[in-house]
């Protein structure tokens, strides 16, 4: 049995999802094999993907491996961050320059400080309500080197806590024991498979731990930073499957 844990968003859904990946991840686990997605996107936005996408997958690995959950939603395991960090840290975070993000926990909150923009069912820091946990917080600036400054002053005061997990001008900041190879390591922990057995594949900065950590492949049109270390370079899923049954 291989495994194969794809980054979705720039990787499987680099140009949308056609018949042929879909055909292809079908072709990869009939022969007995797993696929899966291992993303940065919060649970509900993964459930939200699976069922619409109408792909056949073993596994999702949201918040960066912090959630790992069934494609029917069942909470496999989660890392959990105490809750009593949580309005500092939004303190601190805003204090950088953001007026927008999100936490998950047991589901999704956004905070939008924008009176203007925020809708209904969206809060403020003072209207959040308390929380015993938190699995993520992302957010997204301005552009990319304005996020690689908060990203620094996120590592500098919360550094020994949190982990802040920079893609683009998007940043998610989950426990510091996790990341993405950290989580995938939970996985097969979970499911009784081994380090041989499993394949990466991304194209961000957040792939980065995965990309490094295991077998791995590159998407051509990813960041320089993770081609330099990837074995492979592939232009696509279907490419990616058709080389590895081949």
């Amino acid at each position: 049995m291989k495994i194969i844990a794809s980054d979705y968003d720039g990787t499987l859904n680099h140009g949308g999802i056609d018949d042929k990946k879909r055909i292809a991840i079908n072709k990869w686990r009939e022969r007995g094999n797993k696929f899966g997605i291992v993303s940065g996107r919060m649970p509900d936005d993964l459930l939200k993907i699976y069922k619409e996408t109408e792909l056949e997958l073993d596994f999702l690995l949201a918040c960066n491996g912090a959630v790992i959950l069934t494609t029917d939603g069942k909470i496999l395991k989660d890392d959990r961050i105490d809750g009593a960090l949580l309005r500092p840290f939004l303190d601190f975070l805003f204090s950088l320059g953001t007026d927008w993000a999100a936490i998950h926990c047991e589901k999704t909150y956004i905070i939008d400080e924008n009176d203007d923009d925020r809708l209904p069912d969206e809060f403020t820091r003072k209207t959040l309500p308390e929380m015993k946990y938190f699995n993520q917080v992302s957010t997204i600036l301005e552009d990319e080197e304005e996020a690689l400054t908060v990203t620094s002053a996120i590592k500098e005061k919360f550094g020994d806590i949190l982990n802040p997990l920079q893609n683009g001008r998007c940043i998610d900041i989950v426990s510091s024991r996790i990341n993405k190879a950290k989580g995938l390591y939970d996985y097969l922990e979970l499911v009784g498979g081994k380090y041989e057995d499993m394949i990466a594949v991304g194209d961000n900065i957040n792939d980065t731990h995965m990309i490094k950590e295991f077998r791995s492949y590159a998407m051509a049109n990813g960041v320089q930073s993770i081609k330099d270390i990837a074995d492979y370079v592939t232009d696509g899923i279907t490419e990616l499957i058709e080389k590895e049954i081949n």
